[in-house]
């Protein structure tokens, strides 16, 4: 059995409610400019700033204050915002500032694009998915901007989701349009695909007369399979899908619900459930950009691939210790978890561990891939706050050593202080050790004064070139999501509202509860407006109709369902402490779950989900539509 559907997915944007903002000021006397920024992957932008003003890339710096406020991939795209101004300090001989208006932003800031995806699925008589063919058309607005058209290669590693299947095929569209230009926005082609995948995988268990939990359970790749290495070259690190699949049976109530909604429909309301098992891709390897490019053509180029990310951690004359990061946050909670993170390596509490969070490229180590994107921080920079703080330790046991005169392997580090093995009166204080350094260099053995600086540079190894098939792994660790929606249509105007949402979920090791239960919530609010909000619109004439709030419909507290959410903790063994990427999976999986919901709601009626976001003025039209035939 083949399913053969078209499925549409409209182009989105994200609200933060801090809009981006420039001031650039230039040097005639050096030749340099000077640029602030709330900017979150300020590296490769440096680069085509200096190209653009024929400036080397030494003259040109870009700081990003710690406070960026939200962005969710809008204030990573590449505008030309930071040249112009650049360049009219140049020639108007003073500092320059602008700040964007809303309007500007809903006109002209970095749009989620939209997808038309013709998915082809065959399946055998049991529901056992045999193989995917794809062709994705997206729509990047009128010019390719950097990072388009990686919205197609993103997901490249795990296009065939959580599913157990080996023949994939796939064409790879970039279409431009008299649009505005499209860019890096949450999830940054996840929804696209899992919306058609997900809902495939609905249509394949209606035909063949089996539950949607059913069908995922006989296709989902088994615990034992891992690390698993998809068709496309994706290597799945960990994960145990069958348990959260099981489990959110449990905590749903699923049974029960089905009986729910047996009774609904016999009182005639139109009551719906949908499930979606995702897997999310984190810490992207940026290799998969060069996939845009032939096979034959990368082999004559420099080979792309890897992740890096680097932290510091120092200590001061007084024993106070510092953490210096290059993954420019913007409101994730990197500060709090790298403080936790470094005072457990180091026995200390997290208050006494300041962390630095402004970026500035003059002064502040990093890589080409250093950033906020791609749900980077747990398992790459988190990994390098740990390699960081681990060199500083050993650097201080080995002074505390010296100074207790005893071997470096019989010293230990408990409570903020240095003890020797079997004499534990036999101690020194961390403060004290830092302090001798400093204060008292000639008290300590020659060959132990040192910076009393680690550094930590983590590059996971699993991040390698596209091979000449075209497979990559084009992430290096890979979340998952089990999630269930309940929702309710009304009949009379065709109004969604989401009653409840269940969600299990798998990021590795959970390092801070509280901070992943922001991203879930934050994740699940922008995958409710994919869904069911109004998204960018455009008239016959290619005039933008969503230029105001008035128009474009963000998400409100009142979409809000009653939410149950469920960690499972497979630890990765890619990252330092076993975590994987938290901030995007449920803009993934929450449209695919209200999608196929509201397909279950509207099965009386006859009417199809086949596009997102879901308008109410839509179904209504259907509705009569169904009426007249």
């Amino acid at each position: 059995m083949v399913i053969r559907e078209r499925f549409v997915f409209e182009r989105h944007t994200c609200l933060p409610l801090e809009t981006y903002g420039v001031i650039a000021s230039y040097d005639r006397a050096e030749d340099k400019v000077t640029i602030w920024a709330n900017f979150h992957g300020p590296f490769v932008l440096k680069t085509l700033v200096a190209h653009a003003l024929r400036l080397p890339e030494s003259a040109v710096r870009v700081i990003v204050p710690p406070d960026i406020g939200g962005s969710f991939g809008i204030k990573a795209g590449l505008y030309p915002y930071m040249a112009l101004m650049a360049l009219a300090s140049r020639l108007a001989d003073r500092p320059v500032k602008w700040i964007e208006s809303r309007q500007e932003h809903l006109l002209a800031s970095s749009f989620g694009a939209g997808r038309v995806a013709w998915v082809e699925g065959a399946f055998d008589r049991e529901g056992r998915l045999l193989g995917l063919r794809y062709r994705f058309m997206d729509d990047v607005g009128a010019y390719m901007r950097s990072p388009e058209p990686a919205g197609l290669y993103r997901c490249f590693g795990n296009m065939v989701g959580a599913y157990r299947v080996r023949d994939v095929e796939a064409e790879l569209l970039a279409v431009m349009t008299n649009k505005a230009p499209t860019g890096l926005n949450r999830g940054f082609g996840g929804p696209q695909l899992y919306f058609a995948l997900e809902r495939v995988m609905d249509l394949a268990a209606e035909r063949l007369g089996l539950d949607p939990i059913e069908i995922r359970r006989r296709n989902l790749i088994e615990a034992e399979a891992f690390p698993y290495e998809t068709p496309s070259g994706g290597i799945y690190d960990s994960g145990n899908y069958q348990r959260a699949l099981d489990r959110l049976v449990e905590i749903s109530g699923y049974r029960e619900l089905r009986e729910l909604q047996r009774r609904a429909r016999g009182e005639g309301r139109l009551v719906g459930i949908g499930v979606a098992t995702v897997v999310d891709p984190s810490g992207t390897n940026i290799g998969y950009v060069a996939l845009a490019r032939p096979a034959e053509q990368r082999a004559r180029e420099l080979e792309k691939s890897g992740s890096t990310e680097i932290a510091r951690v120092g200590v001061d004359a007084s024993g106070n210790v510092t953490v210096r990061l290059s993954t420019c946050p913007q409101g994730q909670g990197h500060e709090t978890v790298a403080a936790q993170i470094v005072a457990d390596e180091l026995g200390l509490r997290p208050e006494e561990v300041q962390v630095l969070a402004e970026m500035d490229t003059a002064q502040v180590p990093w890589t080409i891939t250093s950033g906020s994107y791609s749900s980077r921080f747990g398992p790459l920079g988190a990994s390098a706050v740990v390699v960081a703080a681990r060199e500083l330790r050993e650097k201080m046991r080995r002074i505390a050593a010296g100074l207790l005169e005893a071997a470096v392997e019989d010293v230990e580090l408990r409570g903020g202080e240095f003890y020797v093995k079997g004499a534990p009166m036999k101690r020194v204080s961390w403060r004290r050790v830092a302090g001798a350094v400093h204060w008292n260099a000639g008290g300590v053995p020659g060959e132990l004064v040192m910076e009393l600086e680690g550094v930590g540079v983590f590059s996971p190894r699993v991040a390698r070139p596209a091979d000449a098939a075209d497979r990559i792994n084009s992430s290096t660790a890979y979340s998952f999501l089990a999630d269930l929606a309940v929702v309710e249509v009304d009949r009379e105007t065709f109004e969604v509202r989401v009653m409840e949402y269940f969600s299990v979920h798998d990021c590795g090791r959970v390092l801070n509860p509280k901070v992943v239960e922001g991203q879930v919530y934050g994740a699940l609010a922008h995958g409710l407006e994919m869904a069911l909000g109004r998204g960018v619109t455009y008239d016959e004439g290619g005039q933008l109709e969503t230029r105001t709030l008035l128009d474009y419909s963000c998400v409100r507290a009142s979409w809000m369902p009653k939410v149950r959410v469920e960690h499972l903790e497979t630890p990765s063994p890619v990252s330092v402490l076993g975590a994987k990427g938290v901030g995007e999976g449920h803009t993934m999986s929450a449209p695919a779950a209200v999608a196929n919901a509201v397909a279950d709601a509207l099965k009386p009626l006859g009417i199809a989900v086949e596009k997102l976001p879901i308008r109410p003025s839509v179904l209504f039209e259907r509705s009569r539509r169904k009426v007249k035939e």
